[in-house]
């Protein structure tokens, strides 16, 4: 089984690429592999863009890593109450190859942020919506309070009931 993580942030210390490694790594018997924005880099997303350049060669990229799934672990982060630009951006330019982005991988699907509400209005709007980019949206988690939570150094939940609920989620649904 191989697991596909990632934190859909370009930050390069994103507390949801940390929750989903964290996370990835609960999968008993995985093949992990975690992305990183970074590394998809692209221009921003426009028709006048695609009419010059073309469908993108990254965007194609990240669909192919996507397609080597077979579970999808994403944590989103919030920025001002939707997605990240970063992960918008690349979402956007994979539409444009791919309406079903997510290719009908079971997901799991997270967020979390510093705040007490664990980024849950990002959470809802992808769960909303990622069914119609083909996610297969099999369990949710949000992380609240990220720096209270969540022990950097162990890279591990540190909060008992809420890593035994991300455990019992991940055993009840994948």
């Amino acid at each position: 089984m191989k697991i596909i993580a990632f934190g859909a942030s370009s930050s390069t210390n994103s507390i949801n690429k940390k929750l989903a490694t964290y996370a990835a790594s609960l999968f008993k018997n995985a093949e992990v592999e975690i992305l990183d924005l970074n590394d998809f880099q692209i221009p921003l997303f426009s028709i006048d863009v695609e009419k010059e350049t073309g469908k993108h060669s990254v965007a194609q990229a990240f669909l192919d890593k996507i397609n080597t799934a077979d579970i999808l672990v994403v944590s989103m982060a919030e920025h001002n109450g939707n997605y990240a630009a970063a992960f918008k951006n690349i979402f956007d330019w994979c539409t444009r190859i791919r309406k079903d982005v997510f290719q009908d991988k079971p997901m799991l699907l997270m967020s979390t942020s510093t705040g007490a509400n664990g980024a849950t209005s990002v959470l809802g709007i992808a769960k909303n919506a990622f069914p119609f980019y083909g996610g297969n949206v099999k369990a949710t988690f949000s992380l609240p309070s990220f720096e209270a939570n969540f022990d950097i150094e162990k890279e591990e939940i540190n909060n008992d009931k809420m890593r035994n609920e991300l455990q019992t989620i991940i055993a009840d649904n994948f």
